[in-house]
């Protein structure tokens, strides 16, 4: 079921979120609902902050961005990472390696806005799958940005905050329109 993503201005955007017990209500459908929610929006990641529920999960799949690269060339440029899909349950990040580097980011919370945003160019992430096995693993490149971003929703942060204030000042009223509804997108959201 595609389920509305919820649009910046929403206090569970803000929120830290729980951790995940193997017995939550719904898991696996939950889980299903979220990845054909984030195909259905174009997205490559989504959290479950964003679908309303504060808890620490969020699915990925970089692998696509990969897929739709043409040139060897352009591929070339993030070594080491060739995309992943996976489900991120109660995640921490153990560290933050690499050079940080900029890239043009948006969210399905807060559409039509694109940012570039500095991140390091690593992350080690703890985390469990679907199934609660326990998995310590390094992403690089873009993959580490799609789960930095995502991560951050599950830690109550947006990409917006990492802007300067000069710049975030410019984006207000956008973000304002977004937060009362005054914005057309092709996927289902919720407002406030």
């Amino acid at each position: 079921m595609i389920l509305p993503i919820v649009a910046y201005g929403n206090p569970v955007l803000r929120k830290v979120a729980d951790e995940v017990d193997p017995d939550y209500p719904g898991l696996k459908e939950l889980i299903a609902n979220m990845w054909e929610t984030m195909y259905a929006s174009n997205g490559v990641g989504l959290a479950a902050p964003q679908i309303n529920k504060s808890i620490r999960l969020f699915v990925i799949d970089s692998e696509q961005i990969f897929e739709g690269m043409e040139d060897e060339e352009e591929k070339a440029q993030y070594p080491g990472d060739e995309g992943a899909k996976k489900v991120f349950i109660n995640a921490y990040i153990k560290e933050l390696n690499g050079t940080p580097w900029a890239y043009n980011e948006g969210c399905l919370s807060i559409p039509k806005i694109r940012e570039d945003v500095v991140r390091s160019g690593s992350v080690t992430l703890e985390y469990e799958d679907e199934h609660f096995n326990l998995h310590t693993e390094t992403f690089t490149g873009i993959t580490a940005r799609v789960i930095l971003h995502e991560y951050d929703h599950i830690e109550g942060k947006l990409f917006i905050d990492y802007l300067p204030p000069l710049k975030k000042q410019l984006l207000k009223r956008k973000l304002s329109d977004i937060s009362s509804g005054k914005i057309k997108v092709d996927y289902k959201m919720s407002f406030r």
